[in-house]
This record gives C-alpha cells, sequence and structure tokens, in this order.
C-alpha cells in the first residue's frame, strides 16, 4: 500500500490569504500547505479521502490518472468543494464514480452539488454512485476499511483504518470504544492544529499523546495551520515517533 499525503494544511491552506506571519511567509516547500486529504492506492485500487477546494491541483500535481472511489470524512467545504473535478476520472474510465460517505455527508453533498442529482441532467457534469457507511467496516473492491468515529466538537467524523495505517483528521474526540480499533498500526496519521486549545482539532500535544498512547511504529502530524510557525522549528518539539507530514510525502505501507 502507497500513501501520498495531497494536503496537510487547514481550511485556509498555509500561506494564509494576506497573512505575513512566519509560518506563512516560510519558504520551505514543506510549511506550503494545500487543505487536507490523502491519497491511497493498494494494488490496482486508487481511492483519496476528502475532495477539498484543492483537489483538481492535488491530481495534477501527483499525476493521479485512475481514481476508483473518495472516502468522505465529514460535510465541511474544506473536505467535499473539490467535488465537481471528479468528472475528469468520469470521462477517462467511462464510469461514475464511488463515493463512500455517511448519510448525512451524502445528503450534504446532494445539498451542495444539486446538479449533480437533478432529475434532468445536464450535459458533461460528475456522474456518481453513491454508498452510504456507518462506522462498521465496509469492503471497496477487496479491500476492507475501518471506519473510526471521531468528534469534531459535536459533529461525528469518521477517520479510517487500512491494514497497518490509520488517518483520523478534523477531530478532537475519541472514545476508549474507537481507540480499540487502532492498536498494531505502523502509521497513524492526526491532525494537530495548533499549540493552543482548539474546540473542534487536537492540538499539538494532545495529538502527541494520543499517538504515544495508541503506540504505533511512527506518527504524523496533518491538518496543521500557519499558527504553528515553520516545521522544522515545531519538529524539535516532537518525540523521534511523532514527525509533521507534508505535501507530497508518500508511505509505504
Amino acid at each position: 500500500m502507497k500513501i501520498t499525503f495531497l494536503g496537510t494544511g487547514t481550511s485556509q491552506g498555509v500561506p494564509v490569504i494576506g497573512c505575513r506571519c512566519i509560518g506563512c511567509m516560510s519558504d520551505n516547500e514543506r510549511d506550503k500547505r494545500l487543505r487536507s486529504s490523502i491519497l491511497v492506492e493498494i494494488g490496482e485500487l486508487v481511492l483519496v479521502v476528502d475532495t477539498g477546494p484543492d483537489f483538481r491541483q492535488q491530481m495534477l500535481r501527483a499525476g493521479v490518472s485512475k481514481l476508483d472511489g473518495v472516502l468522505f470524512t465529514h460535510e465541511h467545504r474544506d473536505h467535499m468543494a473539490g467535488l465537481d473535478d471528479i468528472r475528469s476520472f468520469n470521462f477517462i474510465q467511462n464510469t461514475p464514480m464511488d463515493i463512500f460517505a455517511e448519510e448525512r455527508v451524502l445528503r450534504a453533498l446532494k445539498s451542495g452539488f444539486p446538479y449533480v442529482f437533478a432529475e434532468k441532467k445536464y450535459p458533461g457534469i460528475p456522474q456518481v454512485m453513491m454508498h452510504p457507511i456507518t462506522n462498521h467496516p465496509f469492503v471497496m473492491g477487496s479491500v476492507e476499511i475501518i471506519p473510526i468515529r471521531l468528534m469534531h466538537y459535536r459533529l461525528p467524523v469518521l477517520g479510517f483504518r487500512i491494514g497497518d495505517f490509520a488517518y483520523l483528521t478534523d477531530a478532537n474526540y475519541i472514545s476508549e470504544k474507537e481507540k480499540e480499533k487502532l492498536y498494531g498500526l505502523k502509521y497513524l496519521v492526526v491532525n494537530a492544529l495548533r499549540r493552543e486549545t482548539h474546540i473542534s482539532h487536537f492540538t499539538l500535544s494532545q495529538a502527541v499523546s494520543l499517538i504515544g498512547e495508541l503506540n504505533p511504529n511512527m506518527g504524523f502530524l496533518t491538518h496543521i495551520s500557519h499558527q504553528m510557525g515553520p516545521s522544522v522549528e515545531f519538529e524539535k518539539e516532537l518525540p523521534p515517533q511523532v514527525r509533521p507530514a507534508y505535501d507530497g510525502l508518500v508511505l509505504e505501507v
């Protein structure tokens, strides 16, 4: 399995429009972060988790020419706004795109992209096949995917475990029961927005603590804001088991 980090930034990305802070002004390419998303390749199966506003740019940058499906963590715009650009894969593959999300998120997609689901469809619009999921395991192709229930303040969201890899973004709470799904990992990815307490995201210390508790071989941080500053600086605060992810980072699992 190959994991590519398509984006590791927050809802605004990094740099933030109009901001002159040290994080936004960094000339290190690893500090230039598109909205959070990953590409997962398992044999012939290719999928992405979330289609944020940068989806088109991410697909071009990663050279993706085949996509079998999309997993959605939740319905916030920074995770679904790029859905329209799946139509390029519709044209290439001549098939609808498989979409996996909770019922609530599917309703949000229908509301946010009404033309995709209209009774009389305009030619050339995205073609999708919707698959409702819960926090119970399901199979995509021949691959088992284990959803992880997380809380994004009061909003239930999903993380995903695939084999020895798990991806948890946009959350600040996970129950003990759901943690049981996350032991024995090789790689664990956790959102770490900033150092200060946030209403709906893990802080840096909370993310590091969760990684330490679950004890994967290696933990990576994502959904990193400009408030964290340059990665070369905050990386010094991290234990050897934890590193900041960056756009373009590739993991082989």
